[in-house]
């Protein structure tokens, strides 16, 4: 589990490696990358509810059609 002293040092390192100036743009950047990553995946779930919607629609047309339920002579 993370704690507060391992925050600080990942904050210490960051400083040391990035500086001061740039950890704001990269926060943005992280930030905004992430945003995009849950609005992809958003959408990916959304697309997946409505071919799920389609799917049990299509398999009761199917089964309705009386040519689908005759024997193979």
């Amino acid at each position: 589990m993370i704690g507060p002293q391992d925050l600080w040092v990942a904050l210490s390192l960051a400083v040391f490696f990035f500086g001061a100036k740039k950890l704001p743009e990269l926060s943005r950047s992280l930030g905004q990358a992430l945003a995009q990553f849950r609005k992809g995946l958003a959408d990916s779930q959304d697309e997946a509810r409505s071919s799920d919607a389609v799917t049990p629609a299509a398999k009761g047309a199917a089964s309705h059609d009386p040519e689908s339920q005759r024997p193979d002579s």
